[in-house]
């Protein structure tokens, strides 16, 4: 018995434990065991099954997958609905103004990419890591951080057969250890193990604070003749104020698939600003609403975003151990891309660690491309990324937004004085 009265936990022994099942964890596996087929590595997974708790609906370049797994586009990965348009619009109450995409950055810009359901390709990168000897256990909360003279350990998960009050019932189980020479936390955007770790090594020192908001989707079945399949679409402006950040997002997909998404950021200054109703809202704009006129809505769901850019960045690394990504805030929230950055510098960590684990392995046999070039053994050994303009750092100035703002600041005031406040009467969707 321990020193709270409780049974001892098991223990299991790996090389590398990583927390979370999504695209940055999974990606990790893969890579750590095609480097090093030799080692251990398990991934834990507080969802039912892989990709249980990743929204659907995502927009990703490639480049990542094409340097994890390059024979993808001939096997069976749902990476099938490439970007055949991509559209930008400025909202009114009323109306709609479409910016070129000849005047927007080139983060914008999202040729070449597809329109996935990431909970498929979480799943589809689940069967890969199992294939290579990954071990995963889907339906395990890593609940604690293991130390040992200052030292991440592991991590133990939640312990079973807890009641409600807090009381023990017959089916208690304690929870597992499962110790590690390295630890790789990829639990998500303010994840719990991630917060107690940031703040335990003090990981956020010299780093801006990071900033979040959060994003509601949505998956629809359409009508044939609403459906446009390989249709991007990203908004700004209303329903939300000059003072309020966010946007959305319409993704179509697969078959009469839609994705659409509403995101806002959580710096804004109304207490009575609701992001369920906004977006609410927004389904009712003439741009929108035809589309899911006759359809049905299938599931829904929201996440965290984190949106502090690369200023935000907490160090990556604690002693016996790295934050990927989006528990170390790599998301490209500007281009919706909220698989490929995560996944990248995830990849590029492996080196690092294989150079600790296995002194001998040749980590340089698989290169990091991207479509800035090889990323540099620098990047590998300090762990920054390669790519920084790829984590949300903005790397072009964005006049023509600016611009359009100042344009359109006036009009979009104009509107919002002439629309009431009350959404009683606006019709919400099934």
């Amino acid at each position: 018995m321990s020193d709270t009265g409780l049974p001892g936990r098991e223990a299991m022994e790996f090389d590398v434990v990583i927390v979370g099942a999504g695209p940055a964890g999974l990606a990790a596996a893969i890579r750590l065991k095609q480097l090093a087929p030799e080692i251990s590595v398990v991934v834990v997974e507080k969802g039912s099954e892989v990709g249980a708790h990743i929204l659907s609906g995502a927009v990703i370049d490639p480049v990542a997958l094409d340097d994890l797994i390059p024979e993808w586009r001939e096997a069976a990965a749902p990476v099938r609905t490439a970007v055949t348009a991509d559209r930008f619009y400025l909202l009114g109450p009323s109306g709609a103004l479409r910016v070129p995409n000849l005047l927007m950055p080139p983060l914008m810009s999202n040729h070449g990419n597809f329109i996935v359901s990431l909970g498929d390709v979480c799943r589809y990168l689940g069967q890969k890591a199992e294939a290579l000897g990954v071990e995963i256990y889907p339906g395990f909360a890593a609940a604690e951080a293991l130390l040992e003279n200052g030292i991440v350990k592991g991590v133990a998960t939640g312990d079973m057969g807890v009641a409600k009050d807090d009381h023990h019932k017959d089916s208690f189980t304690r929870g597992m250890e499962l110790h590690a020479k390295y630890t790789l936390v990829a639990e998500g955007a303010r994840g719990s193990l991630a917060k107690v770790l940031i703040e335990r090594f003090v990981l956020q020192r010299d780093r801006q604070p990071q900033k979040f908001g959060i994003g509601l989707k949505e998956l629809w079945e359409v009508t044939p003749e609403n459906f446009r399949k390989g249709l991007v679409q990203h908004t700004a402006g209303w329903p939300l104020g000059n003072k309020t950040g966010g946007g959305s997002f319409l993704y179509h997909f697969a078959d009469n698939l839609v994705a659409v998404g509403f995101v806002v950021h959580l710096n804004y200054d109304n207490p009575y600003l609701s992001p369920f109703e906004e977006f609410q809202r927004f389904k009712t704009h003439p741009l929108i609403r035809d589309t899911f006129a006759g359809g049905e809505r299938i599931c829904y769901g929201a996440r965290a975003l984190t949106e502090g850019g690369w200023q935000s960045v907490p160090k990556l690394t604690f002693p016996g151990g790295a934050l990927i990504g989006c528990a170390a805030g790599f998301i490209t929230c500007r281009a919706s891309r909220e698989a490929t950055t995560p996944c990248s510098p995830a990849c590029l960590r492996q080196s690092t660690l294989l150079q600790r684990l296995l002194p001998d392995a040749r980590t340089t046999s698989f290169p990091i491309t991207t479509r800035l070039g090889a990323a540099p053994l620098s990047a590998k050994i300090s762990g920054e990324c390669a790519t920084p303009s790829r984590c949300g750092r903005r790397s072009e100035p964005l006049p023509v937004l600016r611009l359009a703002r100042w344009i359109c600041g006036p009009i979009r005031s104009a509107f919002h004085q002439s629309v009431p406040s009350s959404t009683a009467s606006l019709i919400s969707p099934r």
